[in-house]
């Protein structure tokens, strides 16, 4: 595990210390979960890209046209 040092200004600290204190925890939990969805975030981006590259591999081609016909395609 590594530890950090971020520098923020006295306001900022003392509104998360604030908001620390509501949710019963501390200011280094709150900056790990913090960094923890964010790194989580990166992966998920990751995956869907993933997704969408294969999923665009597998279209061959796309025509709106070749869905609807012309009494369905003005239709709501």
């Amino acid at each position: 595990m590594k530890n950090i040092t971020v520098s923020v200004d006295d306001e900022v600290y003392r509104k998360a210390r604030i908001r620390a204190a509501e949710a019963q925890t501390s200011v280094s939990a709150l900056v790990r979960d913090y960094l923890i969805q964010l790194a989580g975030r990166d992966d998920a981006n990751a995956r869907l890209k993933e997704l969408q590259a294969r999923t665009l591999k597998k279209i061959k081609r796309f025509r709106a046209g070749d869905r609807l016909d012309g009494d369905n395609v003005h239709e709501r």
